[in-house]
């Protein structure tokens, strides 16, 4: 069984147990995700099964779109709403529109974020959320990140009873982006406190929402000997590489983990998918030291 589940992951899991879950399921362990969602995020999650876990790091970088909701005039110290509230200022004055598109476009592009203190980035040994939850806040470095694109999707709402606007958006970032500080660093941009009060994964992986299956939907597939119904193809999860068709002579270079020359792809792509009888065998990457393709993943069982 190799492959990549598009799973929906629901609100109140987290990654885990959806990795756990699905080993059950599947009746194997070897199962791997494609980067973590917070329990209070639902959306897009691709696992990878079998052969496809070597793949996982590759799908972890390519980039991911989410769609939620920016609050203003409210502040938490996990920079979402399962945290503590820490601030509030009323909004007496809604933003209009041009205030809010001149505020999101500010956040696109190549931009430095500094990651939150409620997240598993490691520092000195220990996970950040774990030095939050004894009220201690460490010195985090900025790290780069990129933003395709951070635009609203319909019209804002204000609360004239709570005093406060909601921005409904959505965001194309690259991999290491949190949103929940793209939030709160909208606020700033407006001088108001703020917090992600919604958030979905709706592509990641290279899978959009419309692809994914429930937990539920899977085990029933599984159930009816159907596994195939939800389990992306390693060819369909590789479809964005170029293909080379081995012949049986390069198959056996190949077999054996050898180099090719740069034939394969005289346009010199830097990594080339090779595919023998139908079927995806390898990744290899162009090597510039010796001018030829070598192995970089290898799927030959």
């Amino acid at each position: 069984m190799d492959g990549v589940i598009a799973l929906y992951k629901e609100r109140g899991m987290t990654s885990h147990d959806c990795i756990s879950k699905l080993r059950k399921i599947l009746h194997t362990k070897k199962v791997g995700h494609t980067g973590t969602l917070d329990p209070n995020v639902d959306g897009v999650l691709p696992i990878c099964i079998g052969q496809a876990t070597k793949i996982s790091e590759i799908l972890m970088q390519s980039g991911k779109i989410y769609r939620g909701a920016i609050t203003l005039g409210v502040a938490y110290d996990s920079e979402d709403l399962d945290g503590n509230l820490i601030e509030q200022v009323p909004v007496t004055t809604p933003l209009a529109n041009d205030q809010i598109n001149a505020a999101l476009a500010k956040l696109t592009g190549d931009i430095m974020q500094t990651p939150p203190m409620y997240s598993a980035v490691k520092v000195n040994g220990h996970k950040l959320y774990e030095y939050a939850r004894k009220g201690i806040t460490i010195e985090r470095e900025p790290r780069p990140i990129h933003i395709d694109h951070f635009k609203q999707i319909k019209p804002s709402t204000y609360d004239a009873t709570a005093k406060t606007q909601t921005i409904y958006f959505e965001v194309g970032c690259s991999k290491g982006t949190y949103v929940r500080t793209l939030a709160v660093d909208f606020g700033k941009q407006v001088g108001l406190p703020s917090v992600m009060s919604d958030l979905t994964r709706i592509k990641s992986g290279g899978f959009d929402i419309s692809q994914t299956s429930t937990l539920a939907e899977v085990k029933a597939a599984v159930d009816d000997q159907n596994v195939q119904a939800v389990l992306h193809p390693l060819a369909e999860a590789l479809a964005d590489y170029p293909i080379y068709q081995l012949d049986d002579s390069r198959w056996g270079i190949v077999s054996h983990g050898g180099f090719l020359d740069q034939s394969i792809c005289p346009e010199k792509a830097p990594v080339v998918r090779l595919d023998y009888q139908q079927q995806v065998k390898a990744l290899y990457k162009f090597d510039e030291t010796v001018g030829q393709y070598r192995p970089f993943r290898m799927f030959l069982a």
